[in-house]
């Protein structure tokens, strides 16, 4: 659906369904009856229900649109190991306890002053260049790299190989071949570096995980590629569009200014109002009631978590950005078993990106009219993919 409410809110259709009828019937595109959940209380009860499944090698996964060169789906996808996002338990819980350790609100606390340094340097680099400037290039996309580069153990050199390969394997509107040849890139890569990884160790998350003899090579690079995936991209989306949607909200953007205190709140409602991270996926494992509707076994339900934080009954004036909001109880990183283990990261990484920008650059602006923004909506995970700034 398009974006017609403008680059921020749910499509029109969406918001109607998500007022109207919250779990709606869908029938995607190969002609599967399957299910839509908008509805805030619907989400919130369907993610806490393991009864829905994450795995995609238990059913067919039916996708809401067209993939060219994509032969219809006639067996369950194999599963990939090590990517516990796509694992229920016992094999989720297994995987993800090796890694609380490494996420824990302590340890992350503990990350704060270095990732304020990653971005003062970043911020550095931004002002020494001559705007206008692309902000995702040179600021977005940087910090967050910079900083999981440096947590998994991934040579920050590296960065144009696994960025390249990432942002193609997100794409929609690509063909099968060329979706299996950009993972196929990022595995290769993931592979050579944990085989050196248990070779020589390092201080660092994929070596800790390297010398746990429980874990195989390839359930190694599947944790790698998961963990490298959503440490960049979803931070970086953020870090840009919630940039873009400040400079569109100019009265909340002066008041942030001269407030920095605000700024945890302002993350939380950045948060909460983009969810880039928006489209997610469960298979019924059986018949189950949700919100006045029979979910039927062997149903593929999308599940849409932009909608369900701009779900009015949930949230007063949904569609509108208010740095205020005390907007805590958003799904942005979901909810239930697969609820987002990096949070504490990413909203570390925003307030310090979203204060430092802000205190650095008084007089940040747009350097193209807002209609001329390119938007990630041929993306999985939303964006923008330029965000032109200049100052004076």
């Amino acid at each position: 659906m398009k974006r017609d409410a403008g680059p921020f809110n749910p499509p029109s259709e969406i918001t109607q369904l998500c007022q109207a009828r919250p779990v709606s019937p869908l029938i995607f595109p190969d002609g599967h009856e399957g299910w839509l959940v908008t509805g805030y209380d619907e989400v919130r009860q369907l993610m806490a229900d393991t009864r829905f499944s994450s795995r995609q090698d238990l059913g067919i996964v039916h996708v809401p649109y067209e993939t060219p060169g994509m032969p219809a789906q006639t067996e369950p996808s194999p599963a990939m190991p090590g990517v516990f996002v796509a694992m229920d338990p016992p094999d989720h819980t297994r995987l993800r306890r090796k890694l609380t350790g490494a996420f824990t609100v302590k340890r992350m606390k503990q990350l704060e002053d270095h990732i304020a340094e990653i971005v003062e340097r970043q911020l550095d680099e931004l002002a020494s260049l001559t705007p206008p400037v692309d902000l995702v290039k040179e600021f977005a996309l940087p910090v967050p790299s910079l900083v999981i580069c440096e947590l998994l153990g991934v040579p920050y050199a590296d960065r144009a190989t696994f960025q390249g390969h990432s942002a193609k394997f997100l794409e929609k509107d690509i063909t099968l071949d060329e979706k299996m040849a950009a993972l196929g890139g990022i595995m290769t890569y993931l592979t050579e570096l944990v085989i050196s990884k248990r070779a020589e160790p390092s201080e660092d998350i994929l070596a800790d995980l390297a010398r746990d003899e429980d874990l195989g090579i390839d359930e190694l690079v599947g944790i790698g590629f998961l963990l490298l995936l959503a440490g960049h991209e979803t931070t970086a989306n953020m870090l840009a569009l919630g940039t873009f949607a400040l400079l569109e909200h100019p009265e909340q953007l002066a008041e942030l200014r001269a407030n920095p205190d605000l700024v945890p709140d302002a993350v939380e409602e950045l948060l909460r109002y983009l969810a880039v991270g928006d489209v997610f996926y469960r298979y019924a494992t059986d018949d189950i009631p949700l919100g006045g509707q029979t979910i039927t076994k062997g149903s593929t339900v999308v599940v849409s978590l932009l909608a369900a934080n701009h779900d009015s009954q949930r949230f007063d004036n949904a569609d509108t950005l208010d740095i205020h909001r005390k907007a805590r109880g958003h799904l942005s990183f979901g909810h239930g078993i697969h609820q987002c283990l990096g949070q504490q990261l990413a909203r570390i990484e925003m307030r310090a990106g979203f204060a430092g920008l802000l205190r650095r650059f008084p007089a940040l602006q747009l350097a193209i009219p807002a209609s001329e923004v390119r938007l990630k909506t041929d993306m999985n995970i939303y964006g923008v993919h330029e965000l032109p700034v200049t100052w004076s």
